[in-house]
């Protein structure tokens, strides 16, 4: 636990807890009256106040959605499932930059549904909403539907023998083991709307504005540091609140009813409901999660006059952008692939560290570390790249104009996505074969080797697929550390659109489009890859 806890102690707790002092402390005293004085002012009680009832109304709207694809994904066999379930889980690995830009072809002025029938949804919450159910569809399928095709499908047939209904029956025996699958996918997309910041910033517009909108314009542009701080501790509570309870949910969901293979539960769809149903969740699919993406692709092509590759042409050259970039365009993506590389590594290092620790029954001190492990997909982005650069500034930790600095935050992210990968199949090897091996004379480090490695090698190639494509679309703590001369994809595209012109409103969509099949080709080859449901994600 050594290297994981300095890690997070060092790259974590110490900027967050430093941000959060500079702007509650004054001449070393804690003004904790501060917390009266900014809950109080009307425009933040409405941030706070839309910051939840969006969360509240996404997570409903995501669950209505998602739940009969979570369905046919777990119960119905058909041609290009393979395929289909890779496809809806491409949302949820894109920036979230990606996703707000995608919405933003789709929905906003000049946009698909304004050219087609004069329609413009952008700066309305029902873009949000929208973008939150094609960001979080696959988390409901992935969570709630890995579990629903290894529950029994003969205890429910054994309901119904006994004279209950179909309705009856699943809602005694199906719904109860599902609930806390359920009960996970909700708080996590909860969680995921809760903090929300690209999506909000690209597709609000002034009038709406979550938390973590909120604190960067607090901190960045108004340097606002003291109302910053309390809205960054309010974030805190709230998200460790939503932790605790999912840590709750993931434990009882291990005790659900007697799991079987996949394979065993799935079969073609059957008379015309089944078939109607599997029809409307591909219909879903493709207006929900396909069409965004493909307005996002046909935008990056339309230029005057017809379609090409001029916005593309245009991102290699340096004087076309000289007032928006010091360097081209282009050189954002051999950016984002390196630092996203050496953030994997990072992410793959604590984490795996972190996984093996807490496969080991240590009490309570190892599930308040995991729930720890977690905090950094809650906790604001913003504040830890603002506290990066007013923390890491002495010697010998001057990082604030290092490339590693990037990296760091974005390793952040990722380690939660390698432990919650890993640990399911960590804590699944038999204690008795490193205990034979050891009996055997290997060493520790042998015995890792030579047992767990071989194991859970599938386990972490997926790891680090996920680590990758999170770290490539970090963008809330890179938006502050990303040199002006070294910036991320990401930081690219929201600098591009916050600037007027077609030339750099069709940029933004080709480099949305090319970080949008990155992420796309990463995760078909992790479905390559994953044999097997393992992990959470």
């Amino acid at each position: 636990m050594a290297v994981p806890v300095a890690f997070f102690a060092l790259f974590f707790a110490y900027p967050v807890v430093a941000i959060v002092g500079r702007g509650l402390k004054a001449g070393g005293v804690w003004q904790f009256g501060r917390f009266g004085e900014v809950l109080s002012r009307p425009d933040i009680q409405h941030v706070l106040w839309f910051t939840l009832w969006q969360a509240l109304a996404s997570t409903a709207l995501t669950l209505l959605i998602a739940l009969p694809g979570a369905y046919v994904f777990a119960r119905f066999d058909f041609p290009g499932k393979q395929l289909l379930r890779a496809v809806v889980t491409v949302p949820f690995v894109l920036p979230t930059v990606v996703v707000g830009t995608a919405f933003l072809a789709l929905l906003g002025r000049g946009g698909f549904l304004d050219e087609l029938w004069g329609v413009r949804l952008d700066t309305t919450v029902w873009a949000i909403l929208l973008a939150h159910v094609f960001f979080n569809y696959a988390v409901v399928v992935r969570t709630v539907g890995g579990l629903w095709s290894q529950l029994d499908p003969r205890q429910e047939e054994a309901a119904r023998v006994l004279g209950a209904g179909r309705f009856a029956a699943w809602r005694r025996v199906t719904l109860p083991a599902l609930g806390p699958a359920v009960a996970a996918a909700t708080l996590m997309i909860f969680l995921f709307t809760f903090t929300s910041f690209g999506v909000v910033q690209i597709l609000g517009g002034p009038g709406f504005s979550t938390l973590e909108v909120e604190i960067y314009r607090q901190t960045a542009q108004l340097l606002d540091l003291p109302t910053a701080a309390v809205l960054t501790l309010v974030q805190f509570v709230a998200v460790g609140a939503v932790l605790a309870v999912h840590a709750w949910t993931v434990r009882r969901r291990e005790t659900a009813l007697r799991l079987v293979d996949p394979a065993r539960t799935a079969r073609r769809p059957r008379g015309t409901g089944q078939w109607a149903l599997l029809g409307g969740v591909l219909l879903t699919v493709l207006v929900l999660i396909l069409l965004p993406l493909a307005v996002l692709v046909e935008r990056s092509l339309d230029v005057s006059g017809g379609h090409g590759f001029a916005f593309y042409r245009a991102l290699g050259s340096a004087e076309a952008n000289s007032g928006t970039f010091l360097v081209a365009p282009i050189e954002a993506i051999g950016n984002s692939l390196r630092y996203a590389l050496v953030a994997t590594l990072i992410a793959l290092v604590v984490g795996g560290l972190a996984a093996a620790a807490l496969t080991r029954k240590a009490g309570r001190l190892v599930r308040g570390f995991d729930a720890l492990l977690m905090l950094p997909l809650g906790v604001s982005a913003v504040t830890v790249g603002f506290g990066f650069l007013i923390t890491l500034d002495k010697p010998p930790l001057d990082l604030r104009t290092s490339w590693i600095l990037v990296p760091l935050a974005q390793a952040l992210v990722g380690v939660p996505f390698v432990v919650r990968t890993m640990l399911p199949v960590l804590r699944a090897v038999d204690e008795r074969l490193r205990e034979a091996a050891a009996v055997l004379g290997a060493s520790p480090w042998r015995a890792w080797r030579e047992v767990d490695l071989p194991l859970v090698r599938r386990a972490l190639l997926v790891a680090a697929g996920f680590a990758f494509a999170v770290s490539l679309g970090e963008f809330g703590a890179t938006v502050f550390i990303a040199r002006p001369d070294n910036p991320t994809l990401p930081v690219a595209v929201s600098r591009l659109l916050g600037r007027s012109g077609e030339l750099n409103y069709g940029q933004a969509m080709a480099l949305s489009t090319i970080l949008m099949l990155v992420c796309a080709v990463s995760l078909l080859l992790l479905e390559r890859i994953r044999t097997d449901r393992s992990g959470e994600f």
